[in-house]
């Protein structure tokens, strides 16, 4: 059974920072790309960054460029969000997501972490 478990969120102020993690169990973690995604209230589900399975590369949303940094362990099964200069328009539930190589679709997902920026 494939489980993605977010922690990290929290409330935090205008111009701080919060670190997510996820942690993957039931798949074979280093031959899947990993991203984050973000939903708003009232909003669309919105792509944050991605990183393939060895790291060598990420993509980020242009909201978040040069604020966010995506990077992963694969020793612990484990993606992280560092997130910078948070504003209050990055409060969102955060999601991480697993895709295979194999079918290049995200087909793991988490629960959903909670992120809310106050002013």
């Amino acid at each position: 059974q494939v489980q993605l478990v977010e922690s990290g969120g929290g409330l935090v102020q205008a111009g701080g920072s919060l670190r997510l993690s996820c942690t993957a169990s039931g798949l074979t973690f280093s031959t899947y790309t990993m991203g984050w995604f973000r939903q708003a209230p009232g909003k669309e589900r919105e792509t944050v960054a991605h990183i393939t399975w060895s790291g060598a590369s990420t993509i980020f949303a242009d909201s978040v460029k040069g604020r966010f940094t995506i990077s992963r362990d694969n020793a612990k099964n484990t993606v992280y969000l560092q997130m910078n200069s948070l504003r209050p328009e990055d409060t969102a539930v955060y999601y991480c997501a697993g895709a295979s190589v194999a079918t290049g679709r995200y087909d793991y997902w988490g629960q959903g972490t909670q992120v809310t920026v106050s002013l």
